[in-house]
Parts: C-alpha cells; sequence; structure tokens
C-alpha cells in the first residue's frame, strides 16, 4: 500500500490511505458501498500471487510435493528449474532460518525475478541462488531432498544421485505420461527405490449451503508427481528387462 494512491476494482474503489494502518479482520467498502475486508495473506495466496514470466506449479500439488518429502525446519532441499519462485517460496518458508534451500536455474533472467520475489516476502535469505545446468551436477552433498522441474528429469539422474544423502527424497513434475514413462524407465535401472506415481485433482464446491453442488469449473489435470527414495544398494539384482510386469504394490 501507497499513501495516496487508490485499489481500484470492478467493485469499486479504495484508497489506500483508508487501508493503511488498519488491523487485520477489519471489513471497509468502495465507494460503490461494496465490501472488502484485510486479510493477513496465508503462503498459499502469496505463491498465486507473485509476479511470474514461467507457468508456476498450484498449491494442490506443491502441498503433497513438500509433505511427500518431509521439508521443515532444519533440511537440505534442492530445486532446479527454479523459474519465478512460486516452488522456492514453499520450500524457503518451511525450511525456517534454521534450514537451506538451493535453487539452481539457467535463465539469469528468470532467476533475477526469482530473487525479487523472495526478497519482498523476506524469504530471501534462506535461500542460495545459483546460475547452472542440470547437465553439469551439483555442487551440494548429502542433501534431504532433490526437485527437478525439469521437462527431461531422465537425463540427470546420474548428477541428482551423488548429491543426495542416502535414503534422500527425489521427486519431479511432468505433464504427459510419455515423460513419466521415460522417467520410470531410468529410475528403475538408477540407485533409486521406492517410486511413486500419482496426480493430484482438487474439485471446489459452492458454498452456498442452499445449493450446495460442484462449482463449473475445477483445476484438474497440472501434471504427474512421481517420488522415489536414493539408495546405496546396486539394483542390478532386481529384474529390470524391458517388459516389466505389472505387480501388485
Amino acid at each position: 500500500m501507497k499513501a495516496g494512491e487508490v485499489f481500484m476494482t470492478h467493485r469499486g474503489v479504495i484508497k489506500h490511505d483508508d487501508i493503511i494502518g488498519q488491523p487485520w479482520g477489519v471489513r471497509l467498502e468502495s465507494h460503490s458501498g461494496h465490501p472488502f475486508f484485510v486479510l493477513q495473506p496465508g503462503i498459499t495466496d502469496l505463491v498465486q500471487a507473485i509476479k511470474r514470466t514461467t507457468q508456476i506449479m498450484y498449491p494442490k500439488d506443491i502441498g503433497y510435493i513438500v509433505l511427500k518429502l518431509g521439508i521443515g525446519p532444519g533440511k537440505r532441499v534442492l530445486e532446479c528449474g527454479g523459474g519465478s519462485g512460486g516452488l522456492t517460496t514453499v520450500l524457503a518458508f518451511l525450511t525456517g532460518d534454521t534450514g537451506r534451500v538451493y535453487s539452481y536455474e539457467r535463465n539469469p533472467e528468470v532467476q533475477q525475478l526469482a530473487r525479487k520475489n523472495l526478497r519482498l516476502l523476506g524469504l530471501d535469505q534462506q535461500v542460495e541462488f545459483k546460475l547452472g545446468d542440470a547437465s553439469d551436477g551439483f555442487e551440494e552433498r548429502y542433501l534431504d531432498a532433490i526437485f527437478l522441474d525439469l521437462p527431461n528429469p531422465y537425463d540427470y539422474l546420474e548428477q541428482v544421485s551423488p548429491s543426495l544423502k542416502g535414503g534422500g527424497q527425489f521427486a519431479t513434475l511432468l505433464p504427459t505420461m510419455n515423460q513419466v514413462e521415460l522417467t520410470l524407465r531410468a529410475l528403475a535401472h538408477s540407485n533409486f527405490a521406492f517410486i511413486d506415481v500419482c496426480e493430484i485433482l482438487l474439485r471446489h464446491y459452492k458454498s452456498d449451503w442452499g445449493r450446495l453442488r460442484p462449482v463449473d469449473r475445477m483445476v484438474a489435470h497440472t501434471g504427474y508427481l512421481i517420488f522415489a527414495r536414493s539408495i546405496q544398494a546396486s539394483l542390478d539384482g532386481l529384474e529390470k528387462d524391458e517388459g516389466d510386469k505389472e505387480t501388485d504394490d
């Protein structure tokens, strides 16, 4: 909010001066009488509102990713393909002052925007931004988790494995089954186990108790999530033939 400016919407205009200094939760009215509420934004609001030049992940996917990877205070996690900083924001928020996020991106202009976004939220000190390509590998070792936001993560598993601690978590998100198939094949022939594939579908409902039903639109498929654990032992003794049989978990 800046003194002397106005917030213009299709439901009327509110002066910034009428918002500045108000307590969270207060109700205001625009010049046309429409109600507005001053609410403290949550991490989901912040991620969805950041300035971006690249596609960011949806909160429905980010939420499951960070839980599955066990992200929390003190964890050391690396992402490659940081983009505009959507996932970076959540990782920095969750790892806190005692953890560390390493964000690799090969496009300096995109990374500069991510830096700015994290700085505006006061989270940039938890992140080490590095310009680099996954093909060159990563400097860090004994990481708790690595997330690749790349279209071809199957090409970089040899670079991922040395940077993870034993049992460390790996994850990626891919939009097509073709990419998933290639990644699963690569994981099966690398030092990874406990491979899991899923997608998250989220459907909202109208909050009118008198006509409760799903909303007309929903965010359905956004991507397939793949998770795996780094292991130290070789998988050479396991069946990895080209015609893998389907087995029940």
